[in-house]
């Protein structure tokens, strides 16, 4: 086993998306006074793991003492910063979330980390929840022996995050391992276009991470 140990876990928001639906920077939108980054970066401080950036600005960094990291792959989407993600980690397993997530809860992520320390090892490049609408890439754990083939695919033109998964050996958490997190259907529901962060910001003001 290789995630035996919460030291040999490391964790990454990837920030660095171009927001052209909703109109403006998705890592600053505010719920409860928090911003989007801000919101995700404690989640991740929630599971005693200190997270990196992933194409964040300057900013951020300065502003929340957090350590941000440029994207290697500008333009090649989400698939780019896991790469770079896995570049910059010197841990056996990842932890990978976007930061437009507003759904996301400290007891999943824990589950998933827990899930990951009992069944990773270097037969399986990822794990990955699945949903009724496919994977959900951007809320996995990645391991760092699984970095060469996304950079290959990434070299081979392939951007799209999805088709990358099929590269990877992937186990997959059917919908039966996280439901219990989930009662909504909400979990790995994000924000792309402004009536999405209305309705987030509806259902999460005053309401706590749990």
């Amino acid at each position: 086993m290789l995630m035996d140990e919460g030291k040999d876990v490391a964790g990454f928001i990837l920030a660095g998306g171009r927001s052209s639906r909703m109109g403006r920077d998705k890592a600053l939108l505010e719920i409860d006074g928090a911003t989007m980054i801000e919101r995700a970066i404690d989640l991740v401080r929630s599971v005693d793991i200190e997270p990196v950036v992933v194409g964040g600005a300057g900013e951020i960094e300065r502003s929340l003492r957090v350590h941000t990291i440029a994207d290697e792959w500008p333009g090649a989407g989400p698939w780019g910063a896991i790469a770079t993600a896995l570049r910059n980690s010197q841990a056996a397993w990842n932890l990978v979330i976007a930061c437009d997530l507003p759904y996301l809860t400290t007891d999943w992520l824990g589950f998933l980390l827990e899930f990951g320390r009992s069944h990773g090892h270097a037969s399986i490049d990822a794990i990955v929840p699945m949903n009724q609408r496919g994977p959900e890439p951007l809320c996995a754990l990645y391991g760092k022996h699984g970095e060469s083939t996304i950079r290959a695919a990434l070299d081979s033109g392939l951007r799209k995050v999805t088709d990358g998964l099929a590269r990877l050996r992937v186990m997959y958490l059917e919908s039966g391992k996280w439901k219990a997190f989930d009662p909504e259907g909400l979990l790995f529901k994000n924000m792309n276009e402004p009536a999405d962060y209305e309705e987030a910001k509806a259902r999460l003001s005053g309401r706590a991470k749990k």
